[in-house]
Order: structure tokens, then C-alpha cells, then sequence
């Protein structure tokens, strides 16, 4: 009776496991099921799009009638075998909207919000002794906004107050993860009687980049990404900027763990200044031009992210001979990254393009992607261990 008792309770528990395995396995195919379905879909004004296509997905329905509001918005709710609810879906209506496509490389130069440390260290004072001023006080990352009650925005500011200090102790106000707090470092001299705090900082940043698309009233956007700090990696708070004209000069072609790189000439006279920058966000830079001399490229409507599909596209890229065009597959779209700037992943197969650079290079970020003449996207970034594949954001994150 207990090896039977025993037999009975080990057949409840396989039968507890494989139904926990069931429902786990459920539970995983559920949210998968909710991360392909999108949140927002738009259809553009006349346009009778046959919205089964947008939620062609096994086990998902809707229903057949839904109520519409008087601006042309309206959510569509969709559950699983019309019992389980998974997500309500909102509809917008559009206007077509179209813009000039880019390519083109451009200069940049951005101010910092503030004065940024880079990092902190060691000092050797007039004495031979090694000091840190900074330890555990100032924090990589931070910004410097005022020094003894003064506003400083420029590093030559900053140099200047330590050296008036003549040793006293300063009080910096910083920003930090966007809290504002007061810090207090002591200057140290050192062997040639000036005054360091042991920070290393910086107050701009510049590189080349390319142009995403114009429109008509002057705005741009242009990278797909932010512009970060190199030494912190973090993306840098600006206070504005400019564009200036660039040249690609040489490239250096990608291999197997070596990114490639184009490299180029920023002309900073003041007449090559393109126009301004206003915003450095995750997924692009932003501003208008008010100098833009150079010809505009064709001009294509706005694809939106649920009209990309897998399969032929093309880039628009300047190697230093112009812009021109270059084929590629889009071969994976990533719904549940959709807002962000690796939304897809692309692989060069033009094979002039992979000739010259090996696929995607530093540099292109920005870089155009059209599919069925729209414009769906940029290219954002390039895979270390294989230069043709890189990733790419979707052109409606990167609108205005």
C-alpha cells in the first residue's frame, strides 16, 4: 500500500510540473502574441487600407464594428479567440506626409549643458605628495552650472575661478541625474603654482554624421541616435549646436571585430554653417537649417512601422563621390523594440558597397533607408563581429 501511495503522488507531481510547464509556455506565447501587436497604427487620410492585413496574426480578433470619434481616432480592442483581452490598439488618421531624403554628411558641433566631468584624479601638489581633490565627491557624468554662486558654462570660465581661488575651497553647483546639488572641492597647487581640482571635464563635442531628411519649413533630423560622451557614455545634455558642411576624405573599411569608419573634413567657417541644433535625443538629432546650399535629394512620403516588411530595401549614403544608393535586405523587424533605434536589422548585399566598406561604417548613422520608394527609416548602428549587418530605427520615431 505505501509503494502504491508513493506511485499516486509522483504522478500528481509529473502532472503538476507539465501543467506548470504548460502554462508557463502559455503565459511566454501570450505576451509574445501582445508585443506583435502594435499600439498605434496610422492610416493616412482617403487611403482604405484593410486593416486584417495590420493584425494577421493566428488566434487574434476584433471586432467587426467600432465606435469612431469625430476627429478619426478611434482603438480597436483585441483579444485571444475573442475571449482573453490583449491589447486595445489606437487608430489615427493622417495626412500624407512627405520630406526630402538625405544622405548627405554633415558636420557637427554642440555646446554642453554646462560643463561636463568626464572623470576624476589624481594630482601631484607642489609638495611631491599625491592627492585626489575629487574622490568621492564629484561624480563622472555631472555637469558644472555654477561655481561660487557664478554661472559658468565654458571650461576656460572654470579654469579661471580655480586659479582666482588661490587654494580656498569652491563650492560647485552640479547637476546630476537631473537633480541639482552643491559640491565642495579644495584646489590643490601643484609643482608649477597653479591651482587643479582633479577633473577632467569638457563643455562641446563635435564629429561628422548624416543628413536623415529635410522638410520644407527648414526642420531636420538627421543620426537616428544621440550624440554621447565617449569617456562617460552617456548622452550628452546640450545646450545647442551647429551644422556645418563635410567632406568624406578616406574610408576605412570594417572587418570582422573593427568597425569601419568614414573620415572626413568639418568646415567651420561661418560661411559653411548649414543651420542650428536644438535637441540631442536617443533617437536623433534635431534643429533647422537656414544655410542649406547644396542640392536636395528626391523627395518620398513617410512610411509608418507597420507598412515595413522584410526583404529588398536600399540606403541612401555619400562615400565621397555623392549621394548614392545601395541595396540591402531587411531581415529581422522587432516589434517589442519598435520605439527604439535598433527596431530592425538590415544586411548590406550591394556589392559595391561592401567593396568599399565592408557593409556599415562609422559615420553613416543617419543614413536613409527607403523600401517601396518611402522612406521607412536610418541606419543606426553597425554589428562588431560582422560589418554588413547592422540595425536601423523606424523613420516615424524620428519625426518632429
Amino acid at each position: 500500500m505505501i509503494f502504491l501511495s508513493k506511485k499516486r503522488n509522483y504522478r500528481l507531481f509529473l502532472f503538476v510540473l507539465l501543467l506548470a510547464d504548460i502554462l508557463a509556455v502559455g503565459g511566454l506565447g501570450i505576451v509574445r502574441l501582445k508585443n506583435e501587436i502594435p499600439d498605434t497604427v496610422y492610416i493616412r487620410e482617403g487611403q482604405k487600407d484593410d486593416l486584417t492585413k495590420l493584425f494577421d496574426l493566428p488566434m487574434v480578433t476584433y471586432p467587426e464594428t467600432i465606435d469612431v470619434s469625430d476627429q478619426g481616432s478611434y482603438q480597436i480592442p483585441c483579444s485571444l479567440l475573442g475571449i482573453f483581452p490583449l491589447k486595445q490598439v489606437q487608430v489615427e488618421t493622417v495626412e500624407e506626409k512627405v520630406v526630402s531624403v538625405g544622405g548627405t554628411p554633415i558636420g557637427l558641433y554642440m555646446e554642453t549643458q554646462g560643463i561636463l566631468i568626464v572623470d576624476t584624479g589624481e594630482i601631484i601638489g607642489e609638495d611631491g605628495i599625491s592627492r585626489e581633490p575629487a574622490e568621492n565627491i564629484a561624480k563622472s557624468g555631472d555637469y558644472i552650472l555654477a561655481v561660487n554662486g557664478s554661472p559658468v558654462t565654458r571650461k576656460k570660465q572654470l579654469i579661471q575661478k580655480i586659479q582666482e581661488s588661490q587654494g580656498k575651497s569652491m563650492e560647485l553647483l552640479v547637476s546630476r541625474e537631473g537633480e541639482e546639488i552643491p559640491i565642495a572641492l579644495n584646489p590643490v597647487k601643484t609643482e608649477d603654482d597653479s591651482y587643479k581640482l582633479g577633473i577632467w571635464v569638457r563643455d562641446n563635442t563635435q564629429g561628422i554624421g548624416t543628413m536623415t531628411y529635410m522638410e520644407e519649413n527648414g526642420k531636420f533630423g538627421a543620426l537616428g541616435h544621440g550624440i554621447s560622451d565617449t569617456d562617460t557614455g552617456e548622452l550628452l545634455d546640450v545646450s545647442g549646436g551647429e551644422l556645418y558642411e563635410a567632406e568624406i576624405l578616406s574610408i576605412r573599411k570594417g572587418t570582422k571585430g573593427a568597425p569601419g569608419e568614414l573620415s572626413g573634413y568639418i568646415e567651420y567657417q561661418e560661411e559653411k554653417k548649414l543651420g542650428t541644433i536644438e535637441k540631442n535625443t536617443e533617437k536623433g538629432i534635431y534643429g533647422r537649417l537656414d544655410n542649406w546650399q547644396q542640392p536636395l535629394n528626391m523627395k518620398a512620403p513617410v512610411a509608418y512601422k507597420q507598412e515595413v516588411k522584410k526583404g529588398p530595401a536600399k540606403i541612401m549614403t555619400d562615400l565621397g563621390d555623392g549621394v548614392q544608393s545601395y541595396e540591402i535586405q531587411i531581415t529581422e523587424i522587432y516589434e517589442e523594440r519598435a520605439d527604439t533605434n535598433q527596431a530592425f536589422e538590415i544586411q548590406v548585399t550591394d556589392p559595391e558597397l561592401l567593396a568599399k566598406t565592408g557593409g556599415i561604417v562609422q559615420g553613416m548613422s543617419g543614413s536613409p533607408i527607403l523600401q517601396d520608394e518611402r522612406l521607412i527609416g536610418a541606419v543606426t548602428h553597425v554589428f562588431v563581429q560582422d560589418s554588413s549587418k547592422g540595425y536601423g530605427i523606424f523613420i516615424e520615431n524620428m519625426l518632429w
